[in-house]
């Protein structure tokens, strides 16, 4: 936690209350940070000031673009769609290998990002066509406040809602937030509680209740994320004590991506990883009844592609972020045989395709 004493700007935060000892409390994630007045927390977003907590980072973002659904990754959530993608800056986990380290462990960005109001981007994801909004690039978790209300003002345009999340959170601050989320992709960076602590600084099982209370209690449809680094959470036990825990937990129709890890960060000194061992841990998880299994960050056309589990023909063929067929109906089944396919699915004409546009979006 910092101790600066600086004059802080945001938002009243929720999930916090006052200490004995003249201190507050964050209770929104496990890491239940006691701050002083004019401290951050570990996320460095949330803040006392005046012996009240307070979002930093509302109504501003690193960026704002539209990608396709599938970058997030979402196979499995109207697939071919556009997506109004932004984040803000912080994150209160501490991977060493974090892909968007730039942005999620920014110390300067409080004055540096484009404004918006919740109300102004959801304008402008309906100005755009885009199907959905996410909260992505750095975690939502730590700008629930934001990300909320830019889920209601989303909701009252028809604009659906996206969180791309460690889901390192306190359940009943959890339990709020996936209400307003029509979908997820959830990390689920390994399956050992050292790998978190000693990689992420944080800890597994936070995560396994957050993953099963969201797929058990709300309406969020769920995907999982898994990048595999080689020598430390690629094993064959590891990978198959994960799968079994989806398949036991979730069921077989929760989609699992497998992607690939490229060194970053404070993670150099480990290889990229191969393709093949994505291709081993997509095996690995299908032997243990799960259906819907990915491979991600590679040139995989086998491992991107979603296959009808009742005759196993290939019902969306993709290439990394491309859709080259689609033989569903509007309602998710597959035209070959009928079978329904897990997801959220609606009439598909043409696919938003691997664009990446930057937008901007007027301040607030």
């Amino acid at each position: 936690m910092e101790g600066s004493r600086e004059v802080l700007s945001g938002a009243p935060a929720r999930w916090w209350h006052a200490l004995p000892d003249g201190r507050i409390q964050c209770d929104l994630c496990p890491r239940d940070c006691k701050l002083h007045d004019g401290q951050r927390a570990a996320c460095f977003v949330r803040a006392n000031q005046g012996g009240q907590m307070i979002l930093t980072t509302y109504g501003r973002s690193s960026g704002f673009c539209i990608d396709p659904i599938e970058k997030k990754p979402l196979n499995h959530f109207y697939p071919g769609s556009s997506v109004l993608s932004f984040g803000t800056a912080g994150c209160n986990l501490a991977c060493k290998f974090c892909q968007n380290w730039d942005i999620s462990k920014s110390r300067e960005m409080d004055t540096l990002m484009d404004q918006a109001s919740p109300q102004a981007i959801a304008q402008a994801a309906k100005r755009h066509g885009a199907q959905s909004v996410a909260f992505t690039y750095n975690d939502p978790v730590i700008f629930a406040e934001y990300a909320m209300d830019t889920a209601d003002a989303c909701h009252a345009l028809g604009i659906k809602t996206v969180a791309v999340t460690a889901g390192f959170m306190h359940l009943g601050p959890a339990r709020e937030f996936y209400a307003k989320m029509d979908a997820a992709n959830i990390d689920l960076k390994a399956f050992t509680d050292e790998f978190y602590f000693k990689l992420c600084g944080g800890h597994l099982q936070p995560v396994l209740d957050l993953i099963a209370m969201v797929h058990h209690e709300t309406n969020c449809w769920i995907e999982l994320t898994t990048l595999l680094i080689p020598g430390e959470n690629d094993s064959d036990g590891e990978i198959r004590q994960l799968a079994d825990w989806c398949f036991k937990e979730l069921g077989p129709d929760v989609p699992l991506h497998f992607s690939a890890f490229h060194p970053d960060f404070k993670l150099l000194d480990k290889p990229p990883t191969p393709p093949s061992t994505l291709q081993r841990a997509r095996r690995i998880a299908l032997d243990a009844g799960l259906r819907y299994v990915y491979t991600g960050n590679v040139h995989d056309r086998a491992g991107d592609s979603t296959y009808c589990p009742g005759c196993g023909k290939a019902v969306i063929e993709r290439d990394w972020y491309e859709i080259l067929s689609y033989s569903l109906d509007d309602t998710g089944h597959c035209k070959h045989c009928g079978t329904s396919i897990a997801g959220r699915f609606g009439h598909f004409t043409q696919a938003f395709g691997a664009r990446r546009i930057p937008i901007r979006i007027a301040t607030m």
